[in-house]
């Protein structure tokens, strides 16, 4: 629905939540374990691998966070809050 040149906020669908954090802890675990090969790579400059190592750390970060925002979706759900 638009009113004017403004358009109004889709209701926020929390529905499927849990399963799309979900599969985006998987996709960020493959993306990290792809860069654990590319780190054995004997010729990777040290730039290149400092770089792939401080992004490993934030995938780690990023899936911890992931994990957290599971269980509260989760709970959600089955306090009928979704």
């Amino acid at each position: 629905m638009t009113r004017g040149l403004y358009t109004m906020a889709k209701p926020d669908n929390r529905y499927n939540n849990a399963e799309r954090l979900e599969q985006m802890v998987n996709n960020t675990i493959e993306n990290l374990e792809e860069a654990h090969k590319t780190l054995q790579n004997e010729d990777l400059n040290k730039a290149d691998r400092d770089a792939i190592e401080a992004k490993n750390a934030r995938r780690e970060q990023s899936i911890d966070s992931f994990k957290a925002e599971i269980e509260d979706e989760v709970a959600a759900r089955e306090n009928g809050e979704i």
